[in-house]
């Protein structure tokens, strides 16, 4: 089920495809479309992030681009956990992950989610590489970072690799952790329940 190449494959030919055609939808297997619909929202907040970014961005812009930044966001964490609600679905009728293995101290929803920003970074470095009209030694700069990128993108591949074979051999374990996040529920963020009070 779970196989870091494939992941990795996805999100750059993601990437590539998304930056020509917005709409582009894979046609691949039910966990790499849980794969690539958390993949659009992390690549969906890297661009809404950019907006920010903009120079002459006013004030009413920013507060826009916030509150797009924070459903997004939400939005990517609740997909991270679906991936590892239907890994742990299809390690359940195996009895596993084994509960006297020790424990890894990350669910591979959120090693898939740091994949994911990775391709993200890795696309966007690689085309300062070749931007025309770039100051002198940007591409060397950039091909030195590109260098660095891809080497962590594969020590983590790798790790994911590793715990997935541990966990199909019983020798490791890890949970599915809630991200519980606070900030966009009216009942748990004082900001915005208290503006209702007033």
């Amino acid at each position: 089920m779970l196989n870091a190449q494939s992941i990795v494959e996805l999100h750059d030919r993601l990437n590539g495809a998304w930056h020509s055609d917005p709409n582009f939808a894979p046609h691949t297997d039910p966990f790499l479309t849980q794969v690539a619909m958390h993949h659009r929202a992390n690549f969906d907040l890297w661009h809404i992030e950019d907006e920010a970014r903009r120079p002459h961005a006013t004030d009413a812009d920013l507060a826009g681009v916030k509150r797009r930044i924070d459903r997004t966001n939400q939005h990517r964490n609740d997909l991270a956990e679906q991936i590892d609600q239907a890994i742990v679905a299809h390690l359940a009728p195996l009895h596993l992950p084994n509960p006297e293995a020790p424990l890894h101290s990350e669910s591979p929803g959120l090693i898939v989610d740091r994949l994911s920003i990775l391709a993200l970074k890795i696309y966007h470095t690689r085309e300062e590489t070749i931007r025309n009209g770039a100051p002198a030694g940007h591409a060397e700069r950039n091909l030195e970072r590109l260098a660095v990128l891809e080497n962590q993108r594969a020590d983590l591949a790798a790790c994911l690799d590793s715990l997935w074979r541990e966990t199909l051999a019983g020798t490791r374990r890890f949970k599915l952790y809630r991200q519980l996040k606070m900030y966009n529920d009216p009942a748990l963020n004082p900001a915005i329940y208290s503006a209702r009070s007033e």
